[in-house]
């Protein structure tokens, strides 16, 4: 096995090639790749994106366009980790746009399905404190949230 850590595959259904460039132009650090496509007698139409290769906030992903066979569920999902509220708000506002989902907890759909967890970086710590009323009242209120308000989190963090 390489040392280069993973490559995760996205299944889409014809939209790959459009997945790869809306999620390039989201995240830092992301770029396309090398693309492939279907040969004549495949199972797709001769020319059509079978893969590409992308890399979005230096994460390495292969969008393969499969069929109409496979779907995306929440039982997986990318979390986006935020240092302040400009951030969460950027990413759940280009993650739902055109068709995307919000969802509650910090969950949302995109358009093409796949599900992303936009979190304060923060929330971690606040939902383990050892002291359990703290953890509690983060939890309570982040429960009834759909995106995340960084200042409630605190607030309630704080007893206030």
């Amino acid at each position: 096995m390489t040392t280069d850590g993973f490559t995760t595959c996205l299944w889409f259904d014809g939209q790959a090639e459009e997945a790869a460039h809306h999620y390039v132009s989201i995240f830092k650090n992301s770029s396309i790749g090398k693309i492939a496509r279907y040969p004549e007698g495949a199972l797709q139409a001769a020319g059509s994106v079978m893969t590409v290769e992308f890399t979005a906030n230096g994460h390495r992903f292969l969008g393969l366009n499969g069929g109409p066979q496979f779907k995306f569920t929440e039982a997986t999902s990318f979390m986006i980790f935020c240092e302040n509220q400009e951030e969460i708000d950027y990413y759940w506002s280009r993650l739902t746009e055109n068709g995307g989902e919000p969802g509650p907890c910090g969950w949302l759909k995109d358009r093409f399905g796949v599900s992303w967890q936009v979190v304060p970086d923060r929330l971690s710590d606040m939902i383990s404190d050892p002291d359990p009323a703290k953890a509690s009242r983060v939890t309570q209120a982040f429960m009834a949230m759909g995106k995340f308000d960084i200042a409630t989190l605190e607030k309630a963090y704080a007893g206030e």
